[in-house]
């Protein structure tokens, strides 16, 4: 069932009461997996009142102590942030969004991240990301609550069980870790073809960053990844055989 296969990661959240308030946000919709990365002591008498008829989320809720460890096992990851930039990749508004972590989650974990109640995400934990959502508001006051976020985005997605799926991938992705370790193999064949820095412009990190975005949003199988690395094998065959 898709639904096991949607994950609530919640980064270092700093207050008992929204991690209660999320985990019953999270079974409201017909979820269970909360996670929580470096959280504060969290199960709290405030965290039980706000997770009323939620204990089991809250109570069951995965922790790590590292982002990295968090999402090793997931194939798609998403991140929560009102915060736009031309190098944070593909941007999507959260009812879209929603439909596509619907539609991935038919064949793959999807790790949907929350940044801290007070900054957010952090700049390397939004490169980790392989697209980006936000929650449309009032300029006048963008910020949501953590737990509302959460409840936002938990409905949008409960919303496509409702309704009729696009085609989704019938294959298998591979996690996380794996993509991780294609991204330092890929780094450095792309310094071995000689994307370094222009002035204080870094060619070849741009080159990983859209890479990563992309192949983030997109996903890759076991045959897509061997295929990659295929590639990679004979360009450093290639270059060093010119030398």
């Amino acid at each position: 069932m898709s639904k096991n296969n949607i994950y609530y990661v919640l980064v270092e959240p700093k207050e008992g009461g929204n991690v209660g308030a999320s985990a019953r946000a999270v079974k409201n919709m017909g979820f269970r997996n909360l996670i929580l990365v470096g959280p504060c002591g969290y199960l709290t008498d405030e965290a039980y009142r706000f997770a009323h008829g939620a204990v089991d989320v809250l109570e069951g809720a995965a922790v790590y102590g590292s982002f990295s460890g968090a999402l090793s096992d997931k194939s798609i990851v998403i991140g929560m942030s009102r915060r736009f930039g031309n190098t944070r990749g593909l941007h999507m508004p959260v009812a879209e969004c929603a439909k596509y972590a619907f539609d991935m989650a038919n064949t793959a974990k999807v790790a949907v991240v929350f940044g801290r109640e007070d900054n957010g995400l952090l700049n390397e934990e939004i490169a980790a990301c392989g697209m980006l959502s936000f929650i449309p508001s009032s300029g006048s006051q963008p910020s949501l609550n953590l737990a509302q976020a959460v409840m936002v985005m938990a409905y949008e997605i409960a919303r496509q069980y409702g309704q009729t799926a696009s085609a989704a991938p019938s294959h298998e992705l591979i996690n996380n870790r794996e993509l991780n370790l294609l991204y330092e193999r890929a780094e450095r064949v792309v310094r071995l073809l000689g994307y370094g820095f222009r002035g204080s412009e870094d060619l070849g990190g741009g080159i990983m960053r859209n890479v990563r975005h992309l192949i983030g949003r997109a996903g890759l199988t076991q045959w897509e990844l061997n295929m990659l690395y295929g590639i990679c094998t004979r360009i450093e065959e290639k270059i060093k055989g010119d030398l």
